[in-house]
């Protein structure tokens, strides 16, 4: 079995270039602004790097919510998986050009994450 850790954290924003101010004046975070994608990404070194995603989007995500995205080499069979196990498919898998693709999906608790998997794996 391969690895799966924690690659990508998504926290919803009513305003991604305000959230990301605040992260990087509170903790010195590097932020890059999206705006093709109203998004802004972050990078908390030493641990993963993520995103500020605006409420609603792609993710379908709700104000207060953080999405972990988990790595994975193969979605579409971790879906297969997480839906034999009691999970829930909520976004099927989704290129994100020149970047991967990711799915969203709930746990048995209710729980939402993703899953990624990289276009460029050794970057």
């Amino acid at each position: 079995m391969s690895n799966h850790p924690i690659v990508h954290i998504e926290l919803a924003a009513n305003n991604v270039e305000a959230a990301g101010k605040f992260y990087a004046d509170a903790f010195g975070w590097k932020i890059e602004p999206v705006p093709q994608f109203n998004y802004a990404t972050f990078e908390a070194k030493p641990g993963p790097g993520g995103g500020f995603v605006q409420v609603g989007g792609p993710s379908q995500m709700k104000p207060g919510e953080v999405l972990i995205y988990i790595a994975t080499d193969d979605i579409d069979a971790s879906l297969a998986q997480i839906n034999q196990l009691g999970g829930q498919t909520l976004v099927s898998k989704n290129e994100n050009p020149d970047v991967g693709w990711y799915a969203v999906f709930s746990d048995p608790a209710g729980n939402k994450n993703g899953l990624y998997t990289d276009k460029n794996p050794h970057h």
